[in-house]
């Protein structure tokens, strides 16, 4: 991409027809034209520039490959040989069809987010053509792209007791062009020696279950069991690819089923008693545990609440098995109503936590139920730079988190074994983040909760943390009415961040604005087919177009939605940033007092002051050689780029006459309750943003109160030979403990999770009359005067037993 401070002279470029060079000069510039992503809309692209900088249709797809996409624009000669080229070293065969147009086939990836390519027309001679390919985690892909097995549950558990019969699956016939097709198994291992270089994970072809059958996007098939060695492949999937194509060929047009545990082929022993073929592999599992490296240390705790997990959306995010909005399936966590998983991997392992709550918002814990939340080996999404395990996305968790549930759990009932492996993370250390927002017209709440509205015209730093490497910048422009004159405030209308090294993230109101364009180093991203992406040290979602949240590696997430026509900006940041933060959203310290802090350093402590506070806005206008914005419009350039990045000439309307002949005014007093919305509605003349104003307000307020600090005690166990009542370990939480019959209780039957952190309370143990009878009855004749109340107690119902 363009140097981040770009000038009028990468911009402003001449129209003369240069050429890209046969694409080696895609994202660059060149002497007398653009080649440059920005080109196309400021009309100065070299000439064959969508000729050799290609977009293509569709642009996503498997990380399994298989994907038949079209390259646009660009046009191909019937004769033309097609190789098409991925990170610059995994190619495919493509092809020209009768319109001209060039396909080429995805390839088998062991990485997710965005792939280079590079296309060929003479056989691989030359490259000439460079695009880019979305591959996705196959729990992300849209189930359009993949084919679909009925029943999972019979998929998974054929060959336990009562479960068997024909298994079934269905795809859509346009992803396999072919009268006829093979259905093939393909399985997955690692083999090497764990966290080791010779630790390599592989896909195979291993058997066809079906050839030269009909494409009618269905087929059904009884299974059999495998021999050795295909047996040992315990994790798979099938794909549906034209009988054309040998047995087994490499990345041709295809379409997979989800990978999943392969119960349906496993071997004899596994049919003729699953529990004791379960439990061998169980046993075995745990073993190679114990001489694995402990990852438990280094992974993230859990948030104590439901509120908690789904508000932290800088560093949590659903887990597409057990979500709420969806139905909650929840196939491995039974008993819970949604889970997150920490969004990042942890630093030198690469594992992963995952977070799950019952109905009541309370952490589920596998010490209570097997429901419980556990912590990964190995990341469910991967973990950059992928390709290697355990951070091959899905297939290095499925074979280190998955099939030992299985083993342990799902084929048999030891999941003790599982558990005392990946225990739930409760939630004593962790730490909530800390949310500023940015609404309206636009209004402030620092992120220690200093309230402040700024009506600059310009570009500003919302927040800068040297120190952690995190920048975000907001762009704001004045509000235009309905009937196109220019109001004197200002709204949000683009927010640019990165943190570190990772790819510029930008956000801005589309056009029209009733939807939010999202930015990547300056080329427009496409959320239509995913709505997650892997980017370069970033992650990207935005599960409808008015909503878009970014997270990046530090746990910093910034949340933007579309309200009324302005942005409303959240930004999340944990406790890493405490006292490493500037700009308009403060100083993250707790102390209300050192937020409204100029760029020089000049306290304005005066919140009323709107004067003052617009001045303390102004100082934190950014400069050319620092921005992260795309000036990719006539109107961008003269307005932003070529002009101070704080109008001084803007001055808006700090306060509004009252007029109690404004008809708008009485609508508005009887609507608008919240920071800002009265002003807003006012100003903008329209309910409309107003109510978004409060609406944004209301639920920021919410997610303060969502991300209160909570106390938790820790899990509490049942004594043993007892059993206890309650499973919320939280402040006020209460759990009464008592003992199974025939035996006696001592200590406390019942403790209240006090704000200390701490059970209130005596130990509680059961004991047997037996071990109570020397205790008691040397307390009864020895020491009459001075026994202890516990002792006393006990004894007491001791003696009442008898």
């Amino acid at each position: 991409s363009v140097a981040v401070g770009m000038t009028k002279d990468i911009l402003l470029i001449s129209h003369s027809k240069c050429k890209c060079t046969f694409g080696r000069k895609c994202g660059g510039k060149l002497e007398s034209c653009s080649c440059h992503a920005t080109c196309v809309s400021l009309d100065n692209c070299c000439a064959d520039y969508g000729e050799y900088c290609v977009d293509v249709t569709p642009y996503s797809g498997s990380i399994f490959g298989g994907t038949d996409f079209i390259v646009l624009k660009a046009t191909f000669n019937e004769s033309s040989q097609i190789i098409c080229r991925f990170n610059d070293e995994i190619k495919t065969v493509g092809y020209v069809d009768t319109d001209s147009r060039g396909h080429c086939i995805s390839p088998l990836l062991y990485e997710t987010g965005l792939v280079p390519f590079q296309i060929s027309t003479d056989n691989g001679t030359t490259f000439s053509r460079h695009g880019a390919w979305l591959s996705v985690h196959p729990g992300k892909l849209d189930p359009s792209f993949k084919a679909t097995i009925i029943n999972a549950t019979q998929w998974q558990y054929y060959g336990t007791p009562k479960v068997g019969g024909p298994l079934d699956m269905t795809w859509n016939t346009s992803q396999v062009r072919a009268e006829k097709v093979n259905i093939e198994l393909w399985g997955y291992m690692e083999k090497g020696d764990p966290y080791s270089e010779s630790w390599q994970g592989k896909w195979e072809y291993l058997y066809s279950l079906g050839r030269d059958q009909p494409n009618s996007g269905a087929f059904r098939f009884v299974p059999k069991t495998a021999g050795k060695p295909f047996s040992d492949w315990e994790v798979g999937c099938l794909r549906i690819s034209p009988s054309t194509h040998p047995d087994g060929t490499w990345n041709v047009q295809a379409v997979w089923t989800e990978d999943h545990a392969l119960a349906w082929h496993l071997e004899d022993k596994f049919r003729q008693d699953s529990a004791v073929w379960a439990l061998d592999k169980c046993k075995a599992w745990d073993q190679l545990e114990e001489t694995l490296p402990d990852f438990l240390s280094e992974i993230i705790d859990c948030p104590c609440t439901l509120a908690q997990a789904r508000a932290d959306t800088g560093r949590f995010h659903t887990d597409y098995g057990c979500d709420m909005e969806k139905g909650s399936v929840c196939t491995y966590h039974p008993g819970s109503v949604h889970c997150v998983r920490a969004i990042q991997a942890s630093p030198k392992f690469a594992a992963g936590q995952q977070c799950c709550y019952d109905h009541t918002g309370a952490q589920v814990l596998t010490d209570d139920s097997i429901g419980g939340s556990t912590p990964d080996r190995a990341h469910d999404w991967g973990s950059p730079p992928f390709v290697k395990p355990p951070r091959v996305p899905g297939f290095s968790h499925w074979l280190y988190d998955v099939l030992s549930f299985y083993y342990c759990c799902l084929w048999s009932d030891n999941c003790h074994y599982y558990f005392k492996r990946r225990p739930s993370s409760d939630c004593r250390t962790y730490q909530v983040p800390k949310a500023g927002v940015v609404f309206g017209d636009p209004h402030f709440i620092t992120f220690d909760g200093v309230s402040y509205s700024f009506n600059g015209k310009g570009e500003y730093t919302i927040v800068v943390s040297e120190s952690k490497e995190l920048t975000i910048q907001g762009r704001t422009e004045p509000v235009i009415l309905t009937n196109g004159s220019m109001v004197k405030a200002t709204k949000l209308s683009a927010v640019a961040m990165r943190e570190g090294t990772s790819d510029i993230i930008e956000v801005r109101l589309g056009n029209p604005q009733d939807h939010l364009q999202v930015l990547q180093n300056q080329t427009s991203l496409s959320f239509s087919e995913q709505s997650w992406m892997d980017l370069k040290g970033v992650f990207v979602f935005s599960p409808n177009p008015t909503n878009v949240t970014v997270m990046f590696p530090s746990g910093a997430g910034v949340e933007l939605r579309l309200r009324g026509g302005t942005m409303t900006t959240t930004v999340l940041l944990p406790e890493v940033f405490k006292d490493f933060t500037r700009g308009l959203l403060g100083k993250m310290n707790g102390d209300p007092k050192d937020d409204l802090v100029t760029s020089d350093g000049q306290t304005e402590s005066d919140q009323g002051n709107a004067e003052g506070l617009f001045n303390f806005g102004a100082s934190w206008a950014i400069l050319n050689e620092s921005t992260l914005f795309t000036y990719d419009s006539e109107h961008l350039l003269n307005s932003y780029l070529h002009a101070p990045k704080h109008d001084a000439s803007f001055r808006p309307v700090f306060s509004i006459p009252e007029d109690p002949n404004d008809p708008l005014g009485s609508q508005a007093s009887e609507l608008c309750s919240g920071e800002g919305s009265l002003y807003d509605t006012l100003m903008a003349r329209s309910l409309e943003m107003g109510n978004a104003t409060r609406v944004s307000f209301q639920s920021h307020r919410s997610v303060v109160e969502d991300l209160e600090p909570v106390v938790s005690c820790g899990w509490l166990s049942p004594p043993t030979n007892g059993k206890k009542e309650g499973t919320r370990y939280l402040q006020g939480a209460v759990v009464k403990l008592s003992c199974d019959s025939g035996y006696v209780l001592w200590g406390s039957e019942e403790h209240t999770c006090l704000g200390t952190g701490q059970w209130s309370g005596e130990t509680t143990t059961c004991s047997s009359p037996r071990d109570l009878y020397s205790v008691c009855h040397q307390a009864s004749t020895s020491l009459p005067l001075v026994v202890d109340l516990l002792y006393a107690t006990a004894c007491t119902h001791y003696w009442k037993s008898l």
